[in-house]
Order: structure tokens, then C-alpha cells, then sequence
């Protein structure tokens, strides 16, 4: 996963962070309390005398008002009178001194009559609308009562009206303490109230547009990122043969991303590397100079050489290696302790065929093999009793144990011995035919489990300098490429788990 690296997971947070305050933009419109509000609206507007449309009259009960002549030019109005605020509103919350607490007026015409409309959800709103409680009409202006509002609830006043025309300008007014009294948006005689104001609603649809953009172009691009402070010159990378493997790469990484830079990989084991970086930095022309020359050690430098620094750079596993005519698939750890002690020396003693053990591991100089001592035996390997990896020289030794350089010479010997068992980085051994790893205590070497197994066979990666390299040079540049950004993704790729990458904190510093 290319795109998986610090920066993109940062642009990527923002984004999600970005998109969480557009959800809290919503959820602040809905649910944080604000102003009250009293909305109204007009839901019908029609004639009933001699002048309606078409020479048509509206099929409304005029049983409803008292008997009235002369009603050629009268027209009815259904108007809606709610609380589409969030907040109830209360007979007190109204901030008229009369009796009454809203006040319509209907331009131009004059009021005739008016019936109250029972809302199906509020039956008790009708006790409000009395004379004694405020109801009243005079001209072109009604009186409405005190009527307290929960949210969502309305009434509806139809009135009849004569003069003017159909469409003149109907208005409501009054005061409501903390709120307002407003004509609402909705045009229709069933729409709601918006759920959040326009403003929001625009704000939160922009927002999340460019966030969903932003993320799309961090994910899909195919472009790698330029290394920051990126650095010419060149570079020594020697220590453990078990990372070279990731070493090698991220040079090749490094090196196209930044033209002029050249990193040479030359491991010879994780001891024998902080020597050669101890002694190339001893020959430093200036005191307390950095020589261009990085090691990478599995696990920590041995005592005695102050000088060098380490920089956590990965957890690093390692896995147990068999050859493929070793039908076994798992030891307990005891098991294999009791193999590296010669208390086991025959396959067939854990279940497997008939055939002699071969010890096959790594020189005094290795990483690794300091790794499987102190993690896995707790205690030294056997002296080396085997020149061949096969036949024993030391006829009173109790094991056939092999010392090999590297990593790969480990790989290849176990692949050629029957009964053989080495060990190695994951990575490599995967790659490697006529062999095959072992679980022990039936957990397999998996940097995706790393976090929650207690698979014993790990440890810290970490790159050893001679003092601290100028901030400028080509060994802390490609330092913090290995540590950050589009390195992280190399390591991972090459079976180790990032000291910086999120959850790799804990891990290296727990180690």
C-alpha cells in the first residue's frame, strides 16, 4: 500500500477531523439550543364572492362564520401559525403588554370573521382562543392570544374577508423574548421548516466536498513524494545482513528520489558493523566528527562504544527455518530450547521423520543470532562443531552446529541440508525453495500480529551513527527516510514494522 506513509495518514486524519465538524455543524443546527422562533405562512389565499376566478367559487362552508350580506367581493385566508423554532415557547416568553401576543393584518380588507382550526396533536391549544384571552378583530387587523407552543406545534386561524383583492400582503407581528417572529421559507401547505439554516447547510455541503476531494487525491495519486532535505554525496550502509534485504531498497528508493546521492550496502553482520562505523569514525579528520557511514544493528550495539547513537528504525521479526524434509510445522519453545541444548538431536523425538538435527547459524557477528540467545534460549548456542554444517569435527560435541556469515548463506545451506534448522528475517526465507518456517507455541513471525502476539523471536532495528551527523548530510537525510514518509512504506513492504509509524511508538519503546 504506497499511499500508507506518515504524511498521507496525517492529510488523510485531517480530512476525516474535517469531515467529523461537518457532522458537528449539523448535529449544532439540530440540537444546540438557539433562538425561538414563531413562524407563519400563508396556505391559502381564494375568493368566494362573485368576482372569484373564472366566475368559480371556492367550495368552502360559510356555516362556519355568522350570516353576512354583501359578501360579492370577499375572499377566505388560511393562515399557519407555528413553532418551527427548537425551543418551546410559553405564554410568558411573548413580550406584548396587551392581552394579546401577535397581531395579524390583512392589508386592504377587512375582517369579517374567523373560525380557529383544532390542531389533531394539540387539543388543548383551543382553551386559549377566547375574547378573555386576547381573541379579537377590528378592520384589517386580528388579535391572536398568548397560545403556548412546543416545537413542532402550530394552529391555524381561516378568516373571512371582504375589500381588496386575493394575494394582498398578509403580516404577523410580535415579539418573543430570545427569538423571533418570522414569515417562514415553505411554500407548500404539508413542506416542514428547514431542519438547519441555509447558511449551514451551504457551509457544511462546500466543506465536505473539498475534504472528500482532498482524500481522493491523497489516495489515488501515483506520485512518490520527494524526500524532505534530501541530500548528495556518499553513504556507507553496513551492519546486520538480516535488514539488508530493506537497507538495499531503501537506498534504491532514496537514490531516485534524490539525484546525486550514492548509498552503498555492504553488510557484514550487526557486531561486526558497529566496529567498521566505531573505527571509521575514530579516523574523523575533526573532533566529534560524523564519518558518511550508517549501521544497522538487530537490536542494541554491545558495551563499549560510547560515541555511537542509536535512531529506532523498525521492530524487526525473525523466524525459525527448516528444511523441507522435516515434516514438523511447529515447536513449543521449550522444544527448541531443549534442541539448542542437545537434549533433542533427532527429528523423530517432536514428531518428525528419523533424521539427525543440523544446527545451522550465524557467526559472533550477527544481530540475529544475539536476538534468538537472548529472546528465545536465554542463553548462549553451542560452540561450533561443524565445518561442513554436516559432519561433526568434535566428535565429544553434543550438537552438529554450523557458524555462517550471513543471512543468506544461512538460508541456502538449511535449503541444501535434510534435518537441517537455521533462522532468518521472514522475508527472505519466504523466498527461499526447499524450506519453510516454523510457528512456535503456535504463533507464526508476522509483523501484522505484532502488536498483540507474544511471539518471542523480535527485536529493535535501529541505525547506529558516529556521533550526531550534520542535519545537512546524506546519513541524517536518509535517516529520517528510513524513519518517516515514503520510507516507512519500504520497511513495512520488507516484513519490519515501523518505530513511527502509528502503534510503532509503543512498540519500540516497550521493547
Amino acid at each position: 500500500m504506497e499511499w500508507l506513509n506518515a504524511e498521507n495518514l496525517v492529510a488523510v486524519g485531517t480530512a476525516v477531523l474535517g469531515l467529523a465538524a461537518s457532522v458537528a455543524v449539523v448535529w449544532y443546527e439540530r440540537r444546540v439550543p438557539r433562538r425561538k422562533r414563531i413562524g407563519f405562512r400563508v396556505q391559502m389565499d381564494t375568493a368566494v364572492g362573485s368576482h372569484a376566478r373564472n366566475g368559480r367559487r371556492a367550495n368552502v362552508r360559510l356555516g362556519l362564520f355568522n350570516d353576512f350580506s354583501d359578501l360579492a367581493d370577499a375572499t377566505l385566508v388560511l393562515l399557519r401559525i407555528e413553532n418551527d423554532g427548537f425551543r418551546g415557547v410559553t405564554g410568558e416568553d411573548y413580550t406584548s403588554r396587551e392581552r394579546h401576543g401577535l397581531t395579524a393584518v390583512f392589508t386592504g380588507r377587512t375582517i369579517r370573521g374567523i373560525a380557529v382550526t383544532q390542531p389533531s396533536d394539540a387539543a388543548h391549544l383551543m382553551e386559549h382562543f377566547t375574547p378573555a384571552a386576547g381573541l379579537r378583530h377590528e378592520d384589517d387587523t386580528l388579535y391572536l392570544p398568548k397560545v403556548p407552543l412546543n416545537k413542532g406545534q402550530h394552529f391555524k386561524v381561516l378568516a373571512l374577508l371582504t375589500g381588496g383583492a386575493v394575494g394582498d400582503e398578509v403580516e404577523v407581528t410580535g415579539g418573543i423574548r430570545d427569538g423571533e417572529v418570522k414569515r417562514n421559507q415553505s411554500t407548500t401547505v404539508d413542506d416542514k421548516p428547514p431542519l438547519f439554516s441555509r447558511p449551514a447547510r451551504l457551509i457544511t455541503v462546500l466543506f465536505t466536498v473539498c475534504i472528500i476531494t482532498l482524500a481522493a487525491i491523497i489516495v489515488i495519486r501515483d506520485d512518490v513524494p520527494t524526500p524532505i532535505g534530501c541530500a548528495t554525496g556518499t553513504l556507507t550502509v553496513t551492519g546486520s545482513t538480516a535488514f539488508a534485504p530493506a537497507a538495499e531498497k531503501l537506498a534504491e528508493s532514496y537514490e531516485r528520489a534524490c539525484p546525486g546521492s550514492d548509498i552503498t550496502v555492504d553488510p557484514h553482520g550487526s557486531t561486526a558493523g558497529i566496529r567498521e562505523l566505531d573505527a571509521a569514525g575514530a579516523k574523523a579528520a575533526s573532533p566529534g566528527g560524523s564519518p558518511s557511514v550508517i549501521a544497522f544493528s538487530d537490536g542494541p550495539k554491545p558495551n563499549g562504544y560510547p560515541e555511537l547513537l542509536e535512531n529506532p528504525v523498525a521492530v524487526s521479526v525473525f523466524t525459525l527455518v527448516v528444511n523441507d524434509r522435516v515434516t514438523v510445522k511447529e515447536l513449543s519453545l521449550t522444544e527448541v530450547r531443549k534442541i539448542y541444548q542437545g537434549e533433542i538431536r533427532n527429528w523423530q523425538d517432536v514428531g518428525g521423520p528419523d533424521m539427525p538435527i543440523l544446527l545451522v547459524s550465524r557467526d559472533a557477528n550477527s544481530g540475529t543470532r544475539e536476538v534468538f540467545q537472548r529472546q528465545v534460549l536465554e542463553r548462549n548456542e553451542p560452540a561450533n562443531s561443524s565445518r561442513d554444517c554436516h559432519t561433526k569435527d568434535d566428535p565429544d560435541a553434543t550438537v552438529i552446529r554450523c557458524e555462517l556469515d550471513s543471512t543468506a548463506q544461512v538460508l541456502s545451506t538449511v535449503a541444501r541440508l535434510s534435518g537441517a534448522i537455521g533462522y532468518s528475517e521472514p522475508r527472505s526465507a519466504s523466498d527461499t525453495n526447499r524450506l519453510h518456517s516454523l510457528r512456535v507455541d503456535g504463533q507464526t513471525a508476522s509483523i501484522e500480529t505484532i502488536g498483540t502476539s507474544g511471539y518471542p523471536y523480535r527485536e529493535i532495528e535501529y541505525a547506529y551513527t558516529y556521533g550526531r551527523p550534520p542535519a545537512d548530510s546524506l546519513a541524517a537525510s536518509f535517516i529520517n527516510y528510513a524513519t518517516r514518509g515514503a520510507g516507512q512504506d519500504v520497511v513495512r513492504d520488507q516484513g519490519h514494522f515501523p518505530c513511527l509509524s502509528p502503534g510503532g511508538l509503543r512498540l519500540c519503546g516497550g521493547q
